[in-house]
């Protein structure tokens, strides 16, 4: 079974290269690329993917499966063949693969909520804000660096 597979990628390989022509090779190496740029990327993104799930409250083992998917697209569109594509693009497209702003904003919404108004009548309408009072030293140039 695991010997059929590249032989069904090659068999796939050169019935399409004998209907589209030399476009094959072009095809092959545009995905091999952007394979390597998704394991990159997804190399650098997991740690912080399994962070936000985390602070979100999210259970962490959905962005390692996530991950995971994002790897194994990365990998089987690195591997020549049209199959291997097809089954990188079914990978990337299951929901929950990438991940939306709100759930990298640790689950809280993209717009901040408004401010309450100030009380325009009663108890704290005309209350001066507390100034802190306190001492400083001005450092020269030389301490800070």
């Amino acid at each position: 079974m695991m010997l059929s597979f590249p032989v069904l990628e090659a068999i796939g390989i050169f019935w399409v290269a004998d209907a589209i022509g030399g476009w094959v090779l072009l095809w092959l190496l545009l995905t091999a690329i952007a394979g390597v740029m998704l394991i990159r990327f997804e190399r650098v993104a997991w740690g912080a993917r399994l962070l936000f799930s985390v602070q979100s409250g999210a259970h962490p083992l959905a962005a390692l499966f996530a991950s995971g998917r994002m790897l194994l697209a990365g990998g089987l569109l690195v591997f020549p063949g049209f199959i291997s594509d097809a089954i990188a693009l079914v990978l990337l497209l299951i929901p929950g693969t990438w991940v939306d702003a709100n759930r990298i904003r640790c689950g809280r919404p993209t717009t901040t909520p408004p401010l309450p108004n100030p009380p325009l009548e009663g108890e704290g309408a005309n209350v001066t804000p507390t100034t802190i009072d306190g001492e400083f030293k001005r450092e020269s140039d030389d301490l800070l660096r």
